[in-house]
């Protein structure tokens, strides 16, 4: 059984869709459950969201999101000890997969250097499913949300996806899922991971 579960994938893959419905299913079956996201409803979270509608600097939307994550590490901590399920939308991947991408100009190994600045402060999951799609495909599933944020744009997720890749190719906590497979393929594939 594992106990803290993150959710990753570029805007569009279905992350968050798929997030909800573990979590409804594993609620279902009876299993205590805790749903929560990255950036969080705190206030330096929702200054996160500021700092990404606004285009901050990506020096300043980096720090904001790992204040915030340091932050939401104490609420997953006492979760955990309360011996529940956490399913996390979005967490410290996102972070080395999007501001790596936003500081590749200015840093040699970016993605090095964010996670050298918060390893000791978060908690590593215990899976991460990783939902693999193309950007194409999925630029095209959320051309009808009403505001696009910045990140989302095809060169963009381009960089994300590959950044992603190399991530996942680098550590077994990573469970690769196949976007393109149907909602309940995949909420299904999640939930015997997590049970098993």
């Amino acid at each position: 059984m594992k106990h803290f579960i993150t959710f990753e994938g570029i805007d569009g893959s279905g992350k968050s869709t798929i997030t909800k419905m573990v979590y409804e299913k594993l609620k279902k079956e009876g299993y205590d459950v805790v749903l929560t996201y990255e950036p969080t409803d705190s206030p330096i979270g929702k200054y996160v969201q500021a700092c990404i509608k606004n285009k901050s600097d990506p020096y300043v939307t980096s720090f904001a999101f790992i204040a915030d994550r340091v932050i939401h590490c104490i609420e997953i901590k006492k979760w955990l000890k309360e011996g529940r399920i956490i399913l996390c939308d979005r967490y410290a991947d996102s972070t080395y997969a999007y501001q790596g991408a936003q500081l590749e100009s200015t840093l040699d190994d970016p993605i090095r250097w964010l996670q050298d600045l918060s390893e000791d402060l978060i908690i590593t999951p215990d899976r991460t499913f990783l939902l693999i799609i193309e950007p194409e495909k999925a630029l095209k599933r959320i051309t009808n949300r009403k505001e696009l944020i910045p990140f989302e744009t095809l060169s963009f997720l381009r960089k994300v996806h590959m950044n992603y890749i190399k991530l996942s190719s680098k550590n077994q906590r990573y469970r690769i899922i196949d976007a393109n497979k149907s909602i309940e393929e995949i909420t299904e594939e999640c939930y015997q991971d997590i049970t098993s």
